[in-house]
């Protein structure tokens, strides 16, 4: 049946752009070509946090949306006509919106000062501008699909690598008496864009007594461009790399196009004249264009990944080792005792897991629910692994903007077949009687509350004006593409399921009264086994957690997929050896209550430290309340998904497990 929809869902594709890749293929330049400069949004910087040249520290607050380039605040120069470019789906979710831009670039062709336009900065937008310089917000262009980098120093590794965008100003912190950056008075000593020293001449006050630190944002008008490109002989020229130097000075007239100077300061108490001028030049490179994206690929600290999976790696060998070998001993000796009492039938055995056997396959509670959950997290799972997979093997690389995500969005839909005949075996398992319910409920349940999600982040981001906030259009696609795609496989794997699935066939037989669980100690009970078995799967994706983090609120580049990929089968391993242990200890104890129990443990332990190390991430203090909910809406968002994936692997390699072994066993 998918393949059936697959000439559909490309159609579809086709008329949103979704398939659009920018960069994949090369462009070859000739002397005097066009060369387009893109405009995308204005976005938060890991940078802000950086020292400026003086040692003090840049930035109070963080904010963790974007703005839209084009954005009437900004006033920035404009094109004849505004073009919103084609971009991927993934794209279009993690707030790409890119632009042609006024920008006049030709191969070749360098521009010393070339004057762009003059506009007027009301005081309102200046102190917003202002605001957004303080909390280190980034402009993001693209030429020739290279983003427009800042060279970065590295101390750890003492190296150089391009960081994607630029600064929109600078900061300096000085000193002065004052209560606010406007009541000091400010002369500076002939700088252009860096913040080095100021000589302040403070006015004369009888009440302001205190010395006090001052933030004083420049404002970068002009933009040295510089371009980077590989000669292939015979006029065939390439463009391999990008940087942007902003620069911010004074101009009292469009005549003068000085790049020293006084820096430009936005005034917030009157409206400002403004004129953005830029130069570009080129410089031949070695790079070649198929490496030409290893100068933004930087491992920050390359010591701390290897060490990680290599201790943990260790950790897990040796826990499967010792966990392996204990549920190895432990059932050979069960089996033992178990057929060697069968042979006498006046002797009762008192203890162990086999005095469950007609309980240990009893429907649960809440039944409908635990398979739907299993199903989802199952098929959230196999995304993940065929994404990262992928990803390791280059097909998805930086090159092709939100690729990944795309890629994700549409495995996530073509995987609803595996995730809803899962969740009906899993309910035929429990002898569920509401099949068609199940059927129904299983592609939508999940999938509805993540939208539901992603719909109420859309509102905040919205009241913000944010250039994230998905289009009503693409929302309107993703829903199309779930209904066109996912849900009729999702119904066909329900029904195959139910007709073909024999996961409801158990080697023992259900007794009619359950049977009376005794008295658990107190590290099998749910909540300490839960936090118990917790640390393990955590531990193994902990260091990849900090990148991944870095990568989504701090617009950064992630292209380590192989640790990712080694790291995530940790993380499997782990929950399988660690749910299974916990499942055996419960259910020799005579607990036959287990498939919640594996559930939860399996995932809620995990989910609990991500959110919690979420949290601990932000060191930096939340520009505001939309982005506290942003922040924390989408870390508890990634939580839950971390607990339905983990909580279906737990449930599944404990399902396996016992029928395993209640399977080996001859019960009268």
């Amino acid at each position: 049946m998918n393949f059936m929809l697959l000439p559909v869902l490309l159609g579809f594709l086709s008329v949103v752009n979704a398939f659009y890749l920018p960069g994949v293929a090369p462009t070859t330049y000739h002397k005097d070509d066009e060369i387009p400069l893109l405009v995308n949004h204005l976005s938060p910087s890991i940078y802000w946090q950086h020292q400026n040249e003086n040692g003090k520290k840049i930035g109070k607050e963080k904010y963790l949306y974007s703005y839209d380039y084009y954005y009437d605040k900004f006033h920035f120069c404009q094109p004849e006509k505004i073009e919103k470019q084609p971009a991927s789906l993934g794209s279009i979710i993690f707030g790409d919106r890119i632009y042609n831009s006024p920008y006049k670039i030709k191969m070749l062709e360098e521009q010393s000062c070339s004057s762009l336009c003059k506009t007027l900065i009301p005081k309102d937008d200046a102190k917003f501008i202002n605001k957004l310089i303080k909390n280190g917000f980034f402009q993001n262009w693209l030429i020739d699909g290279l983003p427009a980098a800042t060279v970065v120093h590295d101390p750890t590794t003492k190296s150089d690598y391009y960081g994607t965008g630029f600064q929109l100003g600078y900061v300096d912190v000085v000193q002065g008496f004052g209560e606010s950056d406007t009541e000091i008075k400010q002369k500076p000593k002939g700088v252009s864009s860096s913040n080095q020293g100021l000589e302040l001449e403070t006015r004369e006050a009888k009440n302001l007594k205190i010395m006090k630190n001052f933030e004083i944002p420049y404002f970068a008008n002009h933009h040295d461009i510089q371009i980077e490109y590989h000669d292939r002989g015979e006029g065939n020229l390439r463009v391999v790399g990008v940087t942007v130097t902003p620069v911010s000075v004074k101009r009292s007239s469009p005549g003068t196009c000085e790049t020293k100077g006084d820096p430009l300061i936005l005034s917030e108490d009157e409206d400002n004249e403004v004129y953005f001028t830029y130069s570009v030049k080129f410089v031949e490179s070695d790079t070649v264009w198929a490496t030409r994206w290893d100068k933004y690929l930087h491992i920050y600290d390359p010591t701390i990944q290897w060490f990680s999976l290599i201790n943990f790696s260790i950790v897990v060998v040796l826990l499967s080792s010792v966990v392996i070998h204990m549920l190895l001993k432990a059932l050979r000796s069960d089996f033992a005792r178990y057929n060697e009492l069968n042979l006498d039938n006046d002797f009762q055995e008192d203890s162990g897991w086999k005095l469950v056997h007609g309980d240990v396959f009893r429907i649960p509670t809440k039944s409908m629910l635990l398979s739907i959950l299993v199903g989802s997290g199952l098929q959230l799972f196999l995304m993940i692994v065929v994404s990262i997979f992928f990803a390791a093997l280059g097909f998805l690389s930086p090159s092709s903007r939100g690729s990944l995500a795309t890629v994700m969005f549409m495995l996530y839909a073509l995987f609803g077949f595996v995730g809803s005949y899962a969740s009906m075996g899993v309910y035929k398992f429990f002898g569920g009687p509401y099949w068609k319910a199940n059927l129904m409920l299983t592609p939508v349940l999940v999938p509805g509350f993540i939208f539901f999600c992603i719909i109420a982040m859309n509102l905040f981001l919205f009241w913000a004006h944010s250039s994230d906030t998905i289009p009503a259009s693409t929302l309107f696609f993703m829903i199309l593409i779930w209904f066109i795609c996912s849900f009729p496989s999702a119904i066909a794997g329900s029904l195959i399921a139910h007709k073909k699935c024999h996961w409801d066939e158990h080697p023992t037989k259900t007794n009619q009264i359950a049977r009376q669980i005794p008295f658990q100690p107190w590290y099998l009970k749910t909540i300490p086994a839960t936090f118990f078995a917790g640390i393990f799967p955590f531990g193994s994706i902990a260091v990849e957690l900090y990148f991944i983090y870095t990568s989504l609120w701090f617009n950064k580049i992630f292209y380590m997929f192989g640790f990712l990929l080694f790291s995530f089968i940790l993380l499997t391993l782990t929950t399988c050896l660690v749910t299974i242990l916990i499942t055996y200890q419960s259910v020799s104890l005579e607990n036959w209550k287990w498939q919640w129990r594996s559930f939860i443990v399996g995932g809620c332990g995990c989910a609990f430290y991500v959110f919690v190390h979420s949290i601990l991430f932000t060191k930096f203090k939340l520009g505001g309340f939309i982005t506290i909910v942003l922040y924390v809406g989408y870390s508890a968002l990634i939580s839950i998904l971390c607990c339905l994936v983990t909580g279906s692997i737990g449930f599944i390699s404990s399902m396996f497990f016992l029928r395993r072994i209640f399977s080996s066993i001859k019960v009268e």
